[in-house]
């Protein structure tokens, strides 16, 4: 066995040892690399698509500063709030779908950016509550939010975000709008297409660093691709020299009606924080049932509660816990929660400079949907693997087909509640939303012997 091998078997540092400087740093650094395209993607795309281009490299900064702050807390513990383990909190893609809805609500009734900033952060403020709540009765919330509910709903999101990124592919949203002949130009597709083929290429590797290090790899090639066929251009406006954290920079306005979507989402995410606590406390050698268990998965998802609202209230989108990171702590076999404050530092000072979400903010088009569009896809292919991993029978079978059904219908037929009242349309406006409402009716009132009472019909 390679000494590397022993490393990722091994842990050399435990949840509750102290490693030294040097190494402190370098395994936050690996975090931070594996973590920060998915902390800074949500940012970029709901910025490109709800044309909000003066505000990216500020809210990408805020996404920055508070994925450190959120990653902080839950390594350190304060009071209930956390898990006290390497819990890197970042952008969750969840959210993506009812953001963008949102916005384009806000700005279909005549509202201007900061009227679309202060509704989405609004609404994911309050909203946050809900995770907050379900933290402490956690463990009974799997009687209603079944493996099959949870399934369908995170199909829908990467089924629903997988036009997003191909849309990038093509040029972006702006391109395919305002200069429909431009949009899936052969430069554009060669670019986008290079990034996939390349993030497939590395991912196949037996090294593991670089299956690790792939989607970042993958995007500076496209990026370099970019420029050698002359599609990328480098604009930086202007931006302050240091971003302050300013609370509810551009206002606070609810629609009642987008905070039922977003509260049912904070419950799913809540579900799949477990898991990947869960999968965080097996990789760190650490007991995973029992009342310390229980108790680092309600300081967890209370800490992701929590950090949603600090997200919120510093202009930035709903945090989740990556699971990406639990490969890191599996590679370097270094669990220390000391880690995770030095990883939350490093974000915090990455996230006080403007000039990166200026930098990022010129990454072109074709290169984020050739990321995203993988990464939307694993998420498609997690949710079916939820799905395969049941017993489907009659009763499963029609949920799945009902809760699909209606949740891609709209979808793909967004015109469907045009006419209806606006409370109806900020609810059921949202695939993901109808999907996963439908599943968990469906669940609870279909009843558990309802494949057997139709097997004679066969």
């Amino acid at each position: 066995m390679s000494n590397q091998e022993a490393i990722s078997e091994d842990i050399i540092y435990a949840v509750d040892d102290k490693p030294g400087l040097t190494e402190s740093f370098f395994a936050a650094l690996q975090h931070v690399l594996a973590s920060f395209v998915g902390i800074i993607t949500p940012t970029l795309i709901i910025g490109g698509v709800l044309g909000l281009a003066a505000e990216i490299p500020y809210l990408i900064s805020m996404a920055l500063f508070v994925s450190g702050v959120g990653t902080f807390i839950q390594a350190r513990r304060v009071g209930p709030v956390g898990s006290g383990l390497i819990c890197v909190q970042g952008t969750s893609f969840a959210f993506l779908g009812t953001i963008l809805a949102t916005g384009f609500t806000v700005k279909a009734t005549g509202g201007n950016n900061d009227e679309v900033l202060a509704t989405i952060f609004a609404v994911c403020f309050l909203a946050a509550f809900v995770e907050i709540f379900i933290s402490f009765f956690i463990e009974k919330l799997g009687k209603v939010i079944k493996p099959v509910v949870t399934g369908v709903v995170i199909t829908t999101i990467g089924v629903y975000l997988i036009k997003v990124g191909m849309t990038d592919i093509g040029g972006g949203q702006w391109l395919l709008t305002n200069k429909p002949d431009e949009f899936a130009s052969p430069s554009n597709l060669i670019v986008g297409f290079s990034v996939v083929a390349l993030v497939v290429l590395l991912n196949a590797s037996k090294n593991q660093w670089v299956r690790l290090t792939a989607v970042v790899v993958a995007m500076i090639v496209g990026w370099i691709l970019a420029v050698i066929l002359g599609i990328a251009k480098f604009e930086v406006g202007e931006f302050d020299l240091i971003a302050m954290p300013i609370p509810f920079k551009y206002g606070f306005s609810v629609d009642f009606g987008a905070l039922i979507a977003f509260g049912f989402l904070y419950l799913i995410t809540a579900i799949e924080s477990t898991g990947d606590i869960t999968a965080n406390c097996a990789v760190s050698k650490l007991p995973v049932r029992g009342p310390t268990y229980l108790a680092r998965i309600r300081g967890g998802i209370l800490g992701d509660g929590v950090n949603s609202m600090i997200a919120a209230l510093f202009n930035t989108f709903p945090n989740t816990t990556f699971s990406q990171n639990n490969g890191v702590i599996q590679l370097t076999g270094v669990a220390s929660r000391y880690i995770g404050l030095w990883i939350g530092g490093i974000l915090i000072i990455l996230g006080l400079f403007p000039v990166i979400g200026a930098v990022l903010q010129n990454i072109p088009k074709p290169v984020l949907g050739g990321a995203t569009l993988v990464m939307f896809g694993t998420v498609a292919a997690a949710g079916v693997k939820i799905l395969a991993s049941e017993k489907i029978n009659r009763r499963s079978l029609l949920i799945i087909a009902v809760s699909l059904g209606l949740g891609l219908g709209v979808s793909f037929v967004p015109e469907l509640f045009a006419n209806a009242p606006k409370l109806v349309t900020a609810i059921f406006g949202s695939a993901v939303t109808v999907s996963g409402i439908t599943a968990i009716i469906m669940t609870l009132v279909l009843p558990e012997n309802y494949s057997a009472s139709t097997d004679h019909l066969n």
